[in-house]
């Protein structure tokens, strides 16, 4: 398996692997914490030698500007292996626990110890950031890993197989390419964790996959991530907020603001911010926007004709192009574009719209925007743009999104000591820092009896009256 993709004569190779990678786990199980430590300092070293070499493979994949590579892939995971190193060791002490009164004679902890061989899987919008982020994780928790990149960024799959193989060998860690059978010839493997990235429909396939097998998982979806902006916002302070976060990456990014509701009586005036916010960042010189080297394109045809066909469906439904709409299918190129009075019954309002495209709708009151994002599907993601700390806590105590940020964007996947992850329809399980260690991790109890002491005795048979007194005066006590 020394080339880079799996063709479907190698799938019956899988297996192989798989039982080399599961051979080799035993012997990890027993490594120094030391050793893991050494392992990220590689991949850091590698990621920093390589990084034009990341910039160049994104930008063949998508046009994403380099400077967008620099921070939202190279830079964030190098925050994230510096974050793992520096609290490795404290991470995977064992975590001593109290000892109850009923319990004498004996003491506790948490070990923590590798779940084992695990799978990470990862879309194409954040190709290298999406893969290496759990691994990172992985790795500082003590695992092998099968790692599937995306086959819709094949540049930078092709680079991150070449880093995987460098950095470690394969039976403790290998990339595997290819499309959808090589994804279904892998989820056909017990493996002991499978961490996937992606959309909530494909993330249904993985968990109905693993569940064959009892295998954990990891699920890192989507969703329609809401911004609520209210009359007491900053609206040019918002604006440029809210056009960085939505339109960074082409709007293909799983957290970004999916949609605005702002209150009726600064509509407009938002709008307008939003106008010269977008020709700031990407007309500076009055220059078209397709010519900006700052702005990327969709990532494929089928994902253009996608949006394409959601932008006119809302138009012909009444929607009104208040900013951009301009597209060209040869060059995948899609403006960003701001929509007004959007029907809700329409592709844009049901579904997440992974683009360019930022639907804007009213609302009266803090309970009718609260309803709105209560019917729909629990977010990944949630933003509110309000000077009022009364109206934040309003909406933080009465919706429910995997993770929010207050009166900015995206901002809350960046901390490495928050949980990254959804709820309910849009993830299950959480990422970074302490908590991607602890999910690639098995928390196993550890409770230790002193020798000679016969406490547990009283509730051995047969439960004389005597017992039975005694475990009155107990309950009685407890």
């Amino acid at each position: 398996m020394d080339t880079l993709h799996t063709t479907t004569a190698h799938l019956d190779l899988i297996p192989q692997l798989f039982e080399q990678q599961k051979l080799r786990s035993l012997a990890l199980r027993d490594e120094p914490v030391e050793r893991r430590v050494k392992k990220l300092k590689r991949l850091k070293k590698w990621i920093k030698r390589h990084r034009s070499a990341i910039q160049d493979a994104i930008y063949q994949d998508f046009r994403k500007p380099t400077y967008e590579t620099d921070g939202s892939e190279i830079l964030f995971i190098l925050q994230e292996i510096n974050h793992a190193i520096k609290y490795l060791s404290e991470w995977a002490s064992p975590q001593k626990v109290r000892t109850p009164v009923t319990l004498p004679g004996t003491s506790a902890y948490v070990q923590y110890e590798p779940k084992g061989v695990c799978l990470i899987m990862a879309p194409w919008n954040y190709p290298f950031q999406l893969l290496v982020a759990p691994w990172v994780s992985a790795i500082a928790a003590g695992n092998c890993c099968i790692l599937k990149p995306s086959e819709m960024a094949p540049h930078t799959s092709e680079l991150i197989f070449e880093m995987v193989a460098s950095i470690l060998p394969r039976d403790e860690a290998v990339v595997l390419q290819g499309d959808q059978e090589v994804a279904e010839a892998l989820l056909k493997q017990p493996f002991d964790h499978i961490f996937f990235t992606g959309s909530t429909p494909v993330g249904k396939i993985i968990m109905k996959a693993a569940a064959e097998n009892l295998s954990s998982v990891t699920l890192e979806l989507g969703g329609k991530s809401p911004t609520i902006v209210d009359e007491t916002a900053n609206l040019k302070v918002a604006a440029k907020k809210i056009a960085w976060g939505k339109f960074m990456n082409a709007g293909q990014t799983c957290i970004a603001p999916d949609y605005i509701l702002v209150h009726e009586s600064v509509h407009d005036s938002l709008v307008e911010h939003l106008r010269t916010t977008l020709q700031t960042f990407y007309q500076p010189n009055q220059a078209p926007v397709e010519q900006s080297t700052d702005y990327a394109r969709i990532i494929n045809q089928k994902h253009f004709d996608r949006l394409r066909e959601a932008l006119e469906e809302a138009v012909s439904q009444g929607a009104t192009v208040a900013i951009g709409g301009q597209h060209h299918a040869e060059s995948r190129f899609m403006a960003p574009t701001v929509l007004t009075n959007v029907p809700a019954d329409t592709t844009l309002m049901r579904e997440e719209i992974f683009g360019p495209i930022l639907p804007i709708r009213k609302y009266r009151t803090l309970p009718e925007a609260v309803d709105y994002i209560n019917n729909k599907p629990k977010p990944l993601a949630q933003y509110v743009f309000s000077e009022k700390k009364r109206v934040q806590k309003y909406i933080l105590r009465r919706t429910s999104a995997g993770g929010v940020t207050v009166n900015d964007v995206i901002l809350h996947i960046s901390h490495p000591d928050l949980p990254f992850g959804g709820v309910s329809h849009s993830g299950m399980g959480k990422a970074h820092g302490r908590y991607g260690f602890l999910e690639f991790s098995n928390q196993k109890a550890v409770l230790k009896q002193k020798w000679g002491v016969k406490a547990t005795q009283v509730l051995y048979p047969p439960y004389t009256d005597r017992f039975k007194r005694a475990m009155d005066r107990l309950l009685q006590w407890i």
